[in-house]
C-alpha cells in the first residue's frame, strides 16, 4: 500500500513537474533581475510598465493556446493586430467614428479575418502554416495601404483609457490605492479558494491529485505573489484597466478549457483528430471556431497596443507572433497539439516579458536579447520532447 501510494505520488509529481517548474522559473527569473537591476524590476512604476508592455501579448497568447492545442499555428496575429489598429485609427481619427462603434467594428473585422483563414484550414485542409503565412504578408500590406505609409493619431482620450487608465479609487488614498489593494487581495483569496475546491472535488470523486503538501506550497506561493504584486501596483496608481480585461479573459478561457464540453473537444481534436472525428466531434467546425476566436483576440490586442501608443503605425505588430507563440510553448503547450493550459501560457508570457524588461534595464543589446530568447524557447521545446519520451 505504501509502495503504491509512493508510486502514485511520484507519478503525479512527474506529471505536474512542468507546472511547478514554470512557477519556480518565473520566481527565479524575477528574483535574478531584481538583484541584477539593483531593485528596479519591482519598482511599482516598472511593474505597471511591465503589464502595459505585455498585455497585448497575453491577450493573443490565450487565443494562440487554443489554436496550438487544436494542432495548428497562426503566424498572422502580429500583422492582423497592426492592421486592425490602423483601421481603428482611420475610423476614429479621420472619420470621427465614436470609439465604442469603432471598437465593435474592429472586433468584428478580426472575427471575419479569423473566419477567412480558418475556412481554408478547416474545410480545405490547407496547412495552417501556409494559410497564416500568407495572411501575415497580406495584412502587413493592408496595414501599409490603410495608413498610407504614415502614422495616424492621436486617439480620443476615452479610447486611450483602455491601455493607460487605472481603476478609480473612491477612498482617495494618497500613498495607497485602497480599492485596488482590496481587489487584489480578494483576487488572491478567490483563486486560492477555487484551487482548494477543485482539489477537493477530485479527491471526492476518487481522482488522482497531487500531494497535499505540494498543493499548498504551490497555491500559497501563487496567492502571495498575486497579493504582493497588487500591493506594489496599489502604491503607485492602482490596477490598470487593461489588467482587469486580461484577468477577465483569463478566467473565461480557463473555465472554457477546463469545465466545458467545447474545451474538452478542442483538446481531443489536438490529441487525435481522427479519433475525435470518429467519436462524433465536428472537427472542421471546431477548427474554424478556434481561428475566429484568434482573430477577435488579435483585433483586441491591436486596439490595446494602439491605445497605449496613442497612434497607429505601419510597423505595429511586427514580431508579435514570435513572442505569442514562444509564450505558449514556454508555458507548456505541445507543438503536436492536445496539450497546454491557460495559466501556463500566461506564465510563459510573463517570463518573456520579465526577460525583455530586465535585459533592457541591464542595457543588454537587442541582438543578444534575441539570442537569449531563442535559447529559452528551444529549451522549452526540448523539455516537452523529453517529457513525451519519458512517458
Amino acid at each position: 500500500m505504501a509502495t503504491s501510494a509512493a508510486k502514485n505520488s511520484s507519478g503525479l509529481l512527474k506529471n505536474n513537474l512542468r507546472e511547478y517548474g514554470l512557477l519556480m522559473s518565473l520566481v527565479a527569473i524575477m528574483l535574478f533581475f531584481q538583484v541584477m537591476t539593483n531593485g528596479t524590476l519591482f519598482q511599482p512604476l516598472n511593474l505597471t510598465n511591465l503589464i502595459l508592455q505585455n498585455s497585448y501579448i497575453i491577450v493573443m497568447a490565450l487565443g494562440m493556446l487554443l489554436v496550438i492545442v487544436a494542432g495548428h499555428i497562426d503566424l498572422s496575429v502580429g500583422s492582423v493586430s497592426g492592421f486592425v489598429g490602423g483601421v481603428a485609427a482611420v475610423l476614429m481619427v479621420q472619420y470621427e467614428v465614436h470609439f465604442v462603434w469603432a471598437t465593435l467594428i474592429c472586433l468584428l473585422l478580426g472575427a471575419v479575418i479569423g473566419a477567412a483563414q480558418g475556412y481554408w484550414v478547416a474545410f480545405h485542409k490547407i496547412p495552417s502554416f501556409i494559410v497564416t503565412l500568407a495572411g501575415m504578408l497580406i495584412f502587413k500590406g493592408l496595414a501599409l495601404a490603410v495608413l498610407q505609409g504614415s502614422s495616424v493619431g492621436p486617439f480620443p482620450a476615452e479610447f486611450q483609457l483602455l491601455s493607460t487608465g487605472f481603476i478609480p479609487d473612491p477612498f482617495a488614498g494618497e500613498n495607497l490605492r485602497i480599492l485596488s489593494l482590496i481587489a487584489g487581495l480578494l483576487m488572491a483569496v478567490v483563486l486560492l479558494f477555487a484551487q482548494v475546491r477543485s482539489r477537493a472535488g477530485r479527491v471526492r470523486h476518487g481522482m488522482d491529485s497531487e500531494p497535499l503538501v505540494f498543493f499548498w506550497i504551490k497555491s500559497l506561493v501563487f496567492a502571495a505573489m498575486i497579493a504582493g504584486f497588487c500591493y506594489l501596483l496599489s502604491s503607485y496608481k492602482g490596477l490598470p484597466n487593461v489588467l482587469i480585461v486580461m484577468l477577465v479573459l483569463m478566467l473565461v478561457y480557463d473555465f472554457v478549457t477546463t469545465r466545458t464540453t467545447l474545451g474538452r473537444r478542442i483538446y481531443a481534436l489536438g490529441g487525435n483528430e481522427k479519433a475525435a472525428r470518429l467519436s462524433g466531434i465536428k472537427t472542421e467546425r471546431l477548427t474554424f471556431y478556434t481561428f475566429i476566436n484568434m482573430g477577435v483576440l488579435a483585433a483586441l490586442a491591436g486596439l490595446i497596443f494602439a491605445a497605449r501608443l496613442n497612434t497607429a503605425t505601419p510597423k505595429a505588430g511586427l514580431g508579435f507572433e514570435l513572442d505569442v507563440i514562444a509564450a505558449c510553448f514556454i508555458g507548456g503547450a505541445s507543438a503536436s497539439g492536445g496539450v497546454g493550459r491557460v495559466l501556463g501560457a500566461v506564465i510563459g508570457a510573463f517570463i518573456m516579458g520579465v526577460m525583455n524588461n530586465g535585459m533592457s534595464i541591464m542595457g543588454i543589446g537587442i541582438d543578444y536579447q534575441q539570442v537569449i530568447k531563442g535559447l529559452v524557447l528551444l529549451a522549452a521545446v526540448v523539455v516537452d520532447v523529453y517529457n513525451k519520451k519519458a512517458r
